[in-house]
Formats: structure tokens, sequence, C-alpha cells
């Protein structure tokens, strides 16, 4: 049987493993990473691999040292936190979905929509608040039990205050061990992406295309 081809454009949110950081180089205006990961001997040159929520095509691998490089182009630094990295740190990684694969997140298509900044982290019994500043121009993207997409992780937003532009995830430990949001500091910046389904709902309102108000009869 053919194997079914992986998804370029969609990810679940859900993340495999971190990769670390091992060296940033500069081409120009792009900016190269090599990084290391168990994954990378499951990984295929021009795969896409979403890094902190990116989406970045593999340029080589490197099986025996677990060691793989991929590219972020001036246009992607500009849009993400990319820019930030160094050597040492560690991100958050997902494959693109499967085909037959099982969504157990949300739709995710690695295409970050903007920066945040967290702005508080408060420890609770059992789980852990991280407070996130958005632009003032996404609120209508920001939905009380919604989903969202922090630095590649599929959450669910606890609580959002318009009004500060700022929205609150809650984090279990497992989600702490399996992913980088654990080394968030305050003052941190982090890749967002707004749930897809309400990009094109605010798309489609904006032209006409749907109903803004319902208040009517």
């Amino acid at each position: 049987m053919a194997a079914i081809a992986k998804s370029g454009f969609v990810f679940t949110g859900i993340i495999a493993e971190q990769a670390e950081v091992i060296s940033v180089t500069h081409d120009r205006t792009n900016r190269i990473f090599v990084l290391q990961s168990s994954l990378a001997q499951q990984f295929r040159v021009d795969e896409s691999v979403a890094h902190n929520g990116v989406c970045l095509t593999v340029e080589q691998v490197d099986p025996q040292k677990q060691q793989y490089q991929v590219t972020a182009i001036e246009e992607t630094l500009s849009k993400t936190m990319l820019g930030d990295v160094a050597a040492g740190d560690f991100l958050n990684l997902e494959q693109a979905l499967a085909a037959n694969g099982r969504l157990d997140g949300h739709f995710v298509q690695g295409h970050v929509d903007t920066v945040g900044t967290v702005s508080q982290i408060n420890s609770r019994d059992g789980s852990t608040d991280y407070t996130v500043r958005y632009p003032a121009d996404d609120e209508a993207l920001v939905i009380g039990r919604g989903s969202i997409c922090i630095n590649g992780i599929s959450l669910t937003v606890a609580r959002n205050d318009p009004a500060a532009h700022t929205l609150t995830v809650s984090i279990i430990p497992h989600t702490t061990m399996k992913t980088n949001i654990g080394r968030l500091q305050t003052g941190d910046r982090v890749n967002l992406e707004f749930d897809m389904l309400g990009k094109y709902v605010l798309k489609l309102t904006s032209l006409g295309m749907l109903p803004s108000d319902h208040s009517g009869s």
C-alpha cells in the first residue's frame, strides 16, 4: 500500500518534542537554524515542520547526529519571535498532520498571525496561568473558551480581558513537561496563531458576505 503523504499546511497544535537550537547563522537577511532532536531521524528534506508554530522547510538532515537545518526568511522573522531565538534555546516541534491522522488539537496552519508578550505568570495548585498581551487590532479573534495557538501549542483561552488586550491560558503539568512553555518568563515574546475559522468569519463579515448584526428582525 502506498504511503499517505503528509500535508505541508495543516498541523494540530499537539507538540511531539522539543528541539535544541545548536547554532544560528545569518545569510543576508535570513537566519539559518541547526537543531537537534530525536525526531530528526524521521525527517526528510523538503518536509514541513512547525517550529514554535512556524511552518519551516527541512533543508538538510544528519540522522547520525540527530540534527537538521531550516531557514527563516526576513518575512517570517518580521512576523514571528524566531528573531529572538539563540543557540541553547528549545523550540516546540510538530510534523504536519497525515491525511489519516487524528485531530487531537485544532486546525493550525503554521502561519503565525502576530507576536504576543507574556505579561504575567501565576502558579496555581496543579496548573500555571500564563497571561499574554496581544495587539489591539486582533481583539475580535480572541474568544473566551476558544482555541488559540501559542508557540505552536493548541490551547484554550481561559479568560480574555478586551480592555487590556490580554488572554490567559491555564497549563497542566503534562503540557509544561512536553513543551517549552515552562521556560517562558515575563516579557518573553510568543508566536500567536488565531483560530482559522474565526479568521474566515471575520473576513467574510468585513466583506459583507455574512451579516454582522443579528439584532434586527
